[in-house]
């Protein structure tokens, strides 16, 4: 049996999210029918991240095995002839039989962006969440600052009695504008559902001048969801980027001829 891995874009709008799901269309249920198309196998294919309904994805990272000997540098070629139109596959490589998407991640990054502007975008309409009033920019750079390090965020986990845990450790997060866009960065090594959303909810609140940049410290500290900004939608959401030990990385330079 091979492992392959495949980098995938995706255009989140027109999906009820990214794991499968009874009566209804995923990116998982679509990479599943593709890979049985061109491996002739019916097999699971499995993410590094379980994107939220309208979320999108620039580097999702999803991996199969099978006995098919299509030559790894055509998986993306094989795959994009048969995936529809919002998904696409970017490049892959071969991992060894221990690679997982999911458990061998090392961390995961996410950007979400605002349109800042009283005007809709038509382009951005679909990939940022309008905020038609002026940002304080600043205020949210200071926010943002208390996020990084290992925190428990059950104030921004939308379901916290799902995890047995919810400290995660944010290794960077940055608040950038280049107006009218205006987007936060953030890497962390896990995800509770809803965090990212939560989040970026009260940074907006706080640079709307609702709440001072404080408060996201407090939040962490009270770990109560009641108490933290609104969830945005999900269409400003993207998965960026899955990050994986040295040696995974290398392996897929050499034989995609990018890194990951």
């Amino acid at each position: 049996m091979r492992t392959i891995a495949v980098v995938i874009e995706y255009d989140g709008t027109d999906f009820a999210g990214f794991q499968v799901q009874r009566g209804k269309r995923t990116v998982q249920a679509e990479l599943c029918r593709a890979v049985q198309k061109v491996t002739k196998q019916s097999v699971p294919v499995i993410g590094a991240s379980r994107t939220d309904a309208g979320a999108h994805a620039t580097g999702q990272v999803v991996h199969f095995r099978t006995l098919c000997r299509i030559p790894v540098e055509r998986v993306p070629a094989a795959l994009n002839s048969v995936l529809p139109r919002d998904i696409a596959a970017r490049y892959a490589w071969e991992a060894d039989e221990t690679f997982h998407a999911r458990y061998s991640a090392r961390s995961r990054v996410y950007r979400y962006t605002i349109w800042n502007h009283p005007v809709r975008s038509a382009l951005m309409e679909r990939y940022a969440y309008r905020v038609s009033q002026p940002l304080d920019v600043e205020a949210m750079q200071q926010a943002v600052r208390y996020l990084v390090g290992k925190h428990d965020f059950a104030a921004f986990a939308s379901e916290v009695g799902r995890y047995r845990n919810t400290v995660r450790e944010v290794y960077s997060a940055q608040l950038q504008a280049r107006l009218p866009l205006v987007w936060l960065r953030i890497e962390a090594n896990g995800f509770l559902q809803g965090m990212v959303r939560a989040i970026m909810g009260t940074l907006i609140e706080i640079g709307l001048g609702k709440r001072a940049p404080e408060t996201v410290e407090q939040l962490l500290q009270s770990g109560v969801r009641g108490d933290a900004g609104f969830n945005v939608p999900a269409h400003g959401l993207c998965l960026v980027r899955v990050n994986y030990d040295e040696s995974t990385i290398l392996r897929s330079e050499q034989q995609a001829g990018k890194g990951l």
